[in-house]
């Protein structure tokens, strides 16, 4: 019996600590592929000023706020924008011939 406890925590050591070195390998690439701490404050930053500036944008009446009219009339405007072929619909065609670029968020703004 005291051979089958033996081996039975032996397996349980060798099992966690396999687990805990898949954890650390998870942990260490997950941090080379993020991007710096500087970065990411400069993305909020960077976020958090888009925001405002849209938010400016759709602000018609200049009150500070966004109504939700406010916010589907500029909403129905830049659908119109991007609707090159104006079918109704956008689709990969007309993004392709917007100006729009797809950027990281945590480099928007930059």
């Amino acid at each position: 019996m005291s051979e089958r406890r033996n081996l039975a925590l032996v397996v349980l050591v060798i099992s966690a600590l396999l687990t805990i070195g898949g954890l650390v390998r998870a942990v260490a690439a997950q941090k080379s592929t993020a991007p710096p701490p500087s970065q990411q404050r400069g993305a909020v930053v960077a976020g958090q000023a888009a925001a405002k500036q849209l938010l400016l944008l759709m602000d018609k009446n200049k009150d500070g706020k966004v109504s939700k009219e406010e916010w589907m009339n500029f909403m129905s405007a830049e659908f119109d924008r991007l609707d090159t072929n104006h079918d109704g619909f956008v689709d990969v065609k007309d993004l392709e011939k917007s100006q729009i670029q797809q950027v990281p968020f945590y480099r928007a703004g930059k």
